[in-house]
């Protein structure tokens, strides 16, 4: 946490002791109007005289000596529509925020770079951090107070907004000198932290142990999932973290690690943080059993959790991990993919006014729409008349069709095809029901997270459709947000826009070299490797091997992070660092392996301090440390024995090794990529897996068995 403002937060705090004065008539012209973001757009008709986040407004507070109200936050987000219908579309309030400062709307999605710098600093001032993001900033852009959502008046322990509003700008008139020292300090602080000065050294497998160790004093033994006892509570899906614990469980067979990922993946699934009608993951649970959500849906939530059920069905053996897996899949094909083929940002928490209101039920409600099968639709979602959510349920998995037939002595392939049925006439119910909005905007990097799900489900599954919907969205992203070779964040209504950042890269690399181990298709290896060669040039510091999360030619902004530390998202150095090792052994080049390789030992001291706060980053030094391999599986595609070898490596866990399907079709182009094709051909006419180690390969094998034993 950063601490060395407090003086200036102290002097806030004393001023907020003085009584507010009237509001100020005024007639703003609200600028985003202009704007495709769903968030910024959202707030264009506010009395607010907002500015997008650019030339126009930071040239007016410096032409003016103006502080900037810097309002950060997203489309799908509960709170900062409550603040908005309290303050920001309250008159007087924007009157008097037009007349004190120059103000700022940013929505977090498209500028990640300007929601991590600012985000870092509300945790400095506020301890918490959280959207919506509320910033004070010189006309420099350093901060000198934040917070997130504050009240209309004086509630909760917080200070009423208009109140804030005032006492800041009477420390800028009264106070400025003071001011503007703590800020410095504070963007010092920022620079220091988000891009420290760490010793390099080797990753060891005892780093992923720690993360084993420190999960354990955070798991809620109870009810599963990781927080701070004895509340436990709120409680968010830690993707990264479950997919570490069960690839060291697969490692090592600890029974802590397995223990610990299964049983939260079972709470969350049975948990009202699943959508259990319309499949998905809401956003967190705001409670220890993962009952009552955060109703927003996230694509990057989902798109990360696919890929951990569907590893942990195949440490397992448990097809109800796949099925979790499937429904995801099935809610992101249906409803968030834009017509194009990119896949949407997120959906709504709210509906009709109401936080919820389209996910939850009444009883009676429930009753009508279950008519013969209500009894059925109770024991199985958990539904009472008290309800569980302010007087309605939010629908749980509490019996499932095996644990019903158990107690009833019915057939459970009866009940699973009611049930089905069921589900049917509930969601037909829903649809009835004003739906909640949905952030139609395309985010490169949250589509890379997508098309490694889809690829991943393409493997691991057989899953055609999911194949599809990748290549679709890889299509879609390299077609319409990618110009002159450099990517662009954002896209919506046929206009993409704002610098790329490292995450965009690295997550759209990655995406696309798990595409091209499931489907083999060239083009997708080959636009990694540009893309890679973009993050070498323009995000990459030569001086310690670590990547910068914007490009040398970015915005200048407080500070240019290259910090590894990840919340909901992973880390886009993290990533960049695994795409490097991946694609260095994919193209057969030592040079990529090495950048990938130099960033982890960059990042060494990062992993040592606090691996569960860098979870991507372990995964990809256990990649690092396994030795990974390469295999080359040579073989005609409608040859179901070419079929049965690429299940082979497709479905191993962990994958500690790269996949190159090469045959006729595909050889010539794959020549011009990679040198590791050459001389590999199916033996005896027969389809062959070569399994090698930096080029240097065993004896080619033909059967799956012995593919699946060289794997081991």
């Amino acid at each position: 946490m950063l601490t060395r403002t407090a003086p200036c937060l102290a002097l806030l705090c004393a001023a907020c002791r003085a009584p507010a004065r009237p509001a100020v008539e005024a007639h703003p012209v609200n600028r985003l109007a202009n704007e495709t973001s769903p968030y910024l757009l959202q707030h264009r008709d506010n009395p607010v005289d907002w500015y997008p986040w650019g030339p126009e407004a930071l040239a007016r507070a410096r032409a003016e000596s103006r502080p900037i109200f810097l309002s950060i936050g997203y489309a799908a987000c509960h709170w900062c529509h409550v603040m908005e219908h309290e303050s920001f579309e309250d008159e007087g309030t924007a009157a008097l925020m037009n007349e004190l400062f120059v103000n700022v709307k940013v929505d977090r999605e498209e500028r990640p770079d300007l929601d991590e710098i600012y985000m870092a600093a509300t945790i400095g001032f506020a301890g918490h951090g959280g959207w919506p993001m509320s910033v004070f900033l010189t006309p420099d852009l350093q901060p000198f107070y934040a917070g997130t959502y504050f009240p209309p008046e004086d509630r909760h322990g917080l200070p009423g907004f208009r109140r804030v509003l005032e006492h800041v700008a009477r420390l800028w008139r009264e106070r400025r000198d003071e001011v503007e020292r703590a800020a410095a300090g504070m963007a010092r602080s920022l620079a220091q932290e988000l891009a420290p000065v760490l010793p390099p050294g080797e990753p060891q497998w005892g780093m992923v142990a720690a993360l084993v160790d420190d999960s354990a004093g955070r798991f809620d033994a109870e009810h599963g999932g990781f927080g701070h006892p004895p509340h436990y509570a709120p409680k968010f899906p830690h993707a990264g973290e479950l997919a570490v614990l069960l690839r060291e469980h697969a490692r090592t067979g600890d029974p802590r690690a397995r223990t610990m990922a299964v049983q939260t993946l079972t709470a969350m699934a049975r948990g009202g943080m699943f959508d259990q009608l319309g499949g998905g993951f809401h956003r967190y649970s705001t409670d220890r059993r993962w009952l009552v959500p955060h109703f927003e849906k996230m694509l990057y939530d989902n798109a990360q959790l696919v890929r951990v059920y569907l590893e942990a069905a195949a440490l397992t053996g448990e097809e109800r991990f796949a099925d979790v897996a499937r429904d995801v899949l099935a809610w992101m094909q249906r409803e968030m993919v834009d017509p194009q083929g990119g896949l949407w940002s997120s959906q709504d928490a709210d509906s009709e006014g109401e936080e919820g209101r389209f996910f939850v039920w009444r009883e009676d409600e429930l009753v009508a729409a279950a008519g013969e099968d209500a009894d059925l639709a109770r024991a199985h979602f958990g539904v009472s008349a008290a309800g569980n959510f302010e007087g309605r349920n939010v629908l749980t998995l509490a019996k499932t069709a095996e644990e019903l037939a158990a107690e009833t002595g019915r057939p459970v392939e009866e009940l699973r095809a009611r049930l089905a049925a069921l589900r049917q006439r509930l969601l037909a119910a829903r649809r009835a029901r004003g739906a909640p909005g949905t952030d139609d905007k395309v985010l490169v990097a949250w589509n890379g997270l997508a098309i490694a799900a889809f690829a991943e489900a393409s493997m691991r599954l057989d899953d055609a459709a999911a194949q599809r919907a990748g290549r679709r969205a890889a299509d879609f992203v390299l077609g319409a947000m990618l110009a002159d070779g450099r990517l662009l964040r954002s896209w919506r209504d046929g206009a993409a826009r704002h610098n790329g950042c490292l995450e965009d890269y690295a997550f759209l690399s990655d995406g696309l070299l798990s595409l091209f181990e499931a489907d083999g298709d060239p083009r997708w290896l080959g636009a990694a490797r540009e893309l890679l060669a973009r993050v070498r040039a323009h995000f990459l510091d030569p001086s310690d091997g670590a990547f910068c999360n914007t490009s040398d030619d970015h915005e200048a902004l407080v500070a240019r992070s290259k910090s590894v530390s990840e919340s909901s998202t992973p880390s886009g150095g993290a990533v960049a660092a695994l795409a490097f090792l991946r694609a260095g052994l994919l193209c057969g080049d030592p040079d990529a392996y090495e950048v990938g390789a130099r960033a982890l030992r960059a990042y060494h001291a990062w992993i040592a301090r606090l691996p569960a706060a860098c979870p991507t980053l372990v995964l990809a030094a256990a990649f690092h440390l396994s030795d990974p391999r390469e295999v080359v599986v040579a073989g005609e595609p409608g040859d179901r024995r070419t079929a049965a070898l690429l299940a082979v490596a497709r479905r191993a866990f962990p994958r500690n090794h790269v996949l190159l399907h090469v045959h006729d079709g595909n050889r010539a182009a794959l020549r011009e990529l990679t040198p590791i094709v050459d001389g590999k051909v199916p033996l005896d006419g027969a389809p062959a897996a070569y399994v090698c180690r930096r080029g240097t390969c065993e004896r080619p094998v033909t059967s799956p068995e012995d593919l699946a034993a060289a794997l081991r």
